[in-house]
């Protein structure tokens, strides 16, 4: 009888404190130290070909991950919306600019949508390390342009100016988006411990060359959404929201506009250079105290509403002990805890990463009937698994390259 009551007790402790904002738990410990230039390297690998124009509104996409997945499962469930159509539900849709544009590249929002743990790598590297992350594409191309890689075609043109190397699309109505695998087009690899990332497509059929391109996609009214652009000599991003007028003239850009400048963001021209948004963050966790810091000034509200969500949550659990009664119907514990619920699995092929729900920053999430995969600092197990070979749909990496 005390055992039943003192399991059914460790249980709603394990509930409560996974139900926690994983940054109130992450921010208590040491920030860690900044990404070193491999795993800069290795994080940037797969996207560091990419156009420009494409490449910047993933970045700034990366740093709300929550609202990519929501975006992913948007697209699946809306394929037929297009025009207008697709204008007046987009508008609805509380998502930032970057990740609404994304919607024109359903291949690229499987990828980060799939691959979370990278995504929120990715983004939380712009966040504290911008300078970097924009310095380490630019090398890897030069990287990919010494290895013979990387030339101007019929879909991509190759703009090489005061040192800065540039990749516009050859056509400005298409966009297409480079396969390639990290070990070879970059030449020698020089950090072996260190693998860089890579993704295949669904449906991917290896290329005798090492860089290679799908069907190119027609840009349409979500690329109205995107602002974006690439200052390399400045290493940020910045922002117009008249940019890209003519591929969407019903987007409210006013409502934008206002909303920024009253935030400081941009200036009445509709021109700024690209700030984060906590508020679109959506409670998810960032990598170092000291990136929270700055971000969650603004989201009070928040966090405070947070809290009183966990008091209830507390409250309820402390009621529901109260009823259970040895011999009856089995406490919580008898229904199954969070572990038992499946735990990390292999971080390998498409389709096989996913984790159990037992919390973290995306608890409760799901997706086609499964949980989506906890990917806080606390439920990255798998990181150290990632697998070196190649595999249709998944990214791959190797060694100590998944961790920190």
């Amino acid at each position: 009888m005390i055992t039943k009551i003192a399991g059914q007790t460790v249980v709603w402790l394990m509930v409560l404190l996974l139900s926690l904002p994983a940054g109130l738990i992450a921010q208590q410990g040491t920030s860690p130290p900044p990404l070193k230039q491999e795993e800069l390297d290795q994080l940037l690998a797969p996207i560091a070909l990419y156009p420009d124009s494409l490449i910047s509104q993933i970045l700034m996409a990366s740093t709300y991950p929550l609202e990519v997945v929501q975006a992913e499962r948007f697209v699946k469930q809306n394929k037929d919306l297009k025009g207008d159509a697709l204008t007046k539900v987009l508008e609805q849709q509380r998502w930032d600019p970057s990740v609404k544009s994304l919607i024109n590249f359903p291949q690229v929002l499987t990828m980060m949508s799939e691959k979370l743990d990278w995504t929120q790598k990715l983004g939380d590297a712009f966040l504290a390390q911008q300078l970097d992350v924009m310095g380490t594409i630019q090398s890897l191309r030069v990287k990919a342009q010494l290895a013979g890689n990387l030339a101007t075609t019929k879909e991509q043109k190759i703009i090489v100016e005061e040192k800065i190397i540039k990749i516009e699309p050859a056509s400005p109505q298409v966009i297409y988006v480079p396969t390639y695998n990290p070990t070879v087009v970059y030449g020698v690899w020089p950090y072996p411990a260190y693998p860089p990332y890579y993704y295949y497509p669904p449906g991917y059929v290896a290329a005798t060359s090492a860089f290679a391109f799908a069907s190119g996609v027609a840009l349409g009214a979500a690329w109205g959404y995107a602002w974006g652009n690439c200052n390399w000599h400045g290493g940020d991003i910045d922002i117009d929201v008249n940019h890209n007028y003519n591929f969407n003239r019903n987007i409210n850009r006013d409502k934008y506009k206002q909303e920024w400048q009253q935030k400081g963001q941009m200036g009445r021209d509709g021109k700024g250079q690209w700030q984060h948004d906590a508020s679109h963050r959506k409670g998810v966790s960032y990598r170092d105290q000291a990136t929270a810091g700055k971000y969650n000034r603004g989201t009070a509200n928040q966090e405070a509403k947070a809290r009183e969500a966990y008091r209830g949550r507390a409250e309820q659990g402390r009621q529901e002990l109260a009823r259970e009664r040895p011999g009856d119907r089995g406490g919580p514990g008898d229904r199954g805890g969070p572990g038992d619920r499946g735990g990390p699995s292999q971080f390998g092929g498409r389709g096989t990463e996913r984790r159990g729900d037992g919390g973290g920053a995306f608890h409760g999430i799901e997706r086609g009937g499964s949980a989506t995969r906890n990917f806080s600092e606390r439920g990255s197990a798998s990181r150290g698994n990632l697998g070196g070979g190649a595999r249709s749909g998944g990214f791959a990496g190797g060694g100590r390259g998944g961790r920190r």
